[in-house]
């Protein structure tokens, strides 16, 4: 009986030792930064018109669907994060968090997230919501992560579909563009991922995830980073080709993706982690500059 009330003191010592920073930090702000601005741009470059309160609403869904998914999956993988120094400081395997309470916070944040969307927007953008929360947490976190190296090719569908949802929110309907937007960000993961895994690598090693670079070693990563690479800048060039964007888009396109060649290739040659960092750190600015452009170029074209 002693052990029992001790269990339940311990347990409710960690549930208010959650601060507010915490349930933040369980959303993963750096990651929904990202999606947000793919899913604004999505909505922003589809045609048509959409009030500016459903705009907002369907740009806040999809932030809370982002974070709920990005919870769910500090919440399964607490195990794994406490064998990281990169993520040994998360609120679960801190200890500052009560696993249940949240995964129930990310549930819930889930489920009002789409039912919102399908209320107050579109039926469709809450379905591709919905589908990107469960491809995220369930194909990619429960399935792939810890089976297969080709994790991140296949997972990366999940960061991809921000960009389709704000095109369905404003069109509802996947049109050929949005589709084109959904390609870029699913070939620009490998890449952007990969420069990641490499200076992580012994991270993964040591939590028994079978990342790339721990299962066909460094020289195997970096060719397939710049193989990659090269077929995401030719994705980024078909919008153009199939007359979705302009001149505009083109120039970025072209000047963008020839600095994210040159990196990839030094990267390749040399495999310095330096280039590694430089890389990752790159691709980040790459998406969010290239998707500056399609909104400029379909405004320009508007």
């Amino acid at each position: 009986m002693s052990h029992l009330s001790s269990q339940a003191e311990t347990d409710m010592a960690v549930a208010w030792s959650a601060r507010w920073q915490d349930f933040v930090a369980l959303l993963k702000p750096r990651v929904m930064t990202l999606v947000v601005f793919t899913g604004l741009c999505g909505l922003l470059a589809a045609p048509g018109s959409i009030h500016p309160m459903i705009a907002f609403t369907a740009i806040l869904c999809i932030a809370v669907g982002a974070g709920a998914a990005g919870a769910l999956n500090m919440w399964y993988e607490s195990d794994v994060d406490a064998l990281m120094r990169r993520t040994a400081g998360r609120p679960i395997p801190a200890g500052r968090m009560n696993p249940d309470d949240a995964a129930a916070f990310a549930v819930t944040l889930a489920g009002g997230a789409v039912l919102i969307m399908g209320l107050a927007v579109n039926w469709l953008a809450a379905a591709v919501l919905l589908a990107s929360i469960l491809f995220y947490v369930v194909v990619y976190t429960m399935w792939l992560k810890r089976r297969t190296p080709q994790n991140i090719v296949i997972g990366g569908a999940a960061g991809a579909f921000p960009p389709v949802i704000g095109w369905v929110a404003v069109t509802g309907s996947i049109d050929p563009l949005a589709a084109l937007m959904f390609a870029i960000i699913f070939l620009w993961t490998p890449p952007h991922f990969w420069s990641l895994s490499l200076y992580a690598c012994s991270d993964y090693a040591r939590a028994g995830i079978p990342m790339l670079p721990v299962v066909a070693g460094e020289q195997a990563t970096r060719r397939q980073i710049w193989s990659y690479t090269l077929l995401m800048v030719a994705a980024t060039l078909a919008p153009v080709a199939l007359g979705e964007l302009g001149v505009l888009y083109a120039a970025t396109a072209t000047v963008l993706g020839g600095v994210f060649i040159a990196g990839a290739l030094k990267l390749r040659r040399t495999g310095q982690i330096s280039d590694a960092k430089r890389l990752f750190a790159f691709s980040i600015l790459y998406l969010f500059l290239l998707f500056a452009a399609i909104v400029a170029d379909r405004l320009v074209l508007a």
